[in-house]
């Protein structure tokens, strides 16, 4: 056997194991969940979304062929993707997170249930990602993920940004510049996350999946 030949098996043999990736964000999900700070809504919205996802995976959107791996839609070496990915992540994931822990030392209870909402469900989100980027599920399956958390994330977001505001309303008595830090937050995640929904998402990244993976079925019929 070649090397051309043992590479796909092994990729398809190691992406049967969470990645480093799926681990980390697996430690965010126990510990949001075990701290209380994640609500039965957000619960049963992530355990939804796993059974509807394997529901439409076999039913509307079943693989093109299982020995088949259909290519990434952008390409793996898309630098400007890339830049964006991780700017996503700082915002998103990153900086939220080191806003709960500060919050935890400072007591800000509100900040800390209001922010832990959009962190947790976009933890989960990373973590269906993965489980969704195999030979088992096809294009459109891996596009429904992300534009069905970035959907719900928007809410807990506004939510977020509700809370931050009404602490100056309030007269809220912590620390100042952490009311700043939190209302910008919110507000940087308003804005980059409903740009992606809207701007990328559906306009861009939705047609071109599905224009992939029909091309793919009509070639396969």
């Amino acid at each position: 056997m070649n090397n051309s030949q043992k590479k796909p098996q092994q990729q398809q043999q190691n992406r049967r194991f969470f990645t480093f990736r799926q681990l980390n964000v697996l430690a965010i999900i126990i510990i949001f969940s075990s701290s209380g700070m994640v609500s039965l809504e957000d619960f049963a919205f992530v355990l939804f979304s796993l059974i509807y996802i394997y529901f439409i995976s076999k039913i509307a959107f079943p693989p093109i062929s299982p020995k088949t791996e259909q290519p990434p839609v952008f390409g793996e070496k898309n630098r400007v993707l890339n830049l964006y990915v991780s700017i996503g992540a700082l915002v998103g994931l990153f900086l939220p997170i080191l806003y709960i822990f500060e919050g935890i030392y400072e007591g800000d209870k509100e900040g800390i249930k209001a922010a832990a909402p959009h962190v947790f469900l976009l933890a989960s989100q990373v973590f269906m990602e993965g489980l969704t980027f195999t030979d088992q599920f096809s294009l459109p399956i891996r596009v429904f993920v992300p534009v069905f958390y970035n959907s719900r994330r928007i809410f807990t977001i506004m939510e977020w940004l509700k809370t931050e505001i009404s602490k100056v309303d309030e007269e809220y008595g912590g620390n100042v510049r952490r009311v700043y830090m939190g209302r910008g937050l919110a507000a940087a995640n308003m804005v980059f996350w409903c740009f992606n929904l809207f701007c990328f998402l559906l306009p861009v990244y939705l047609p071109k999946a599905f224009k992939i993976y029909y091309c793919g079925r009509n070639l396969k019929d």
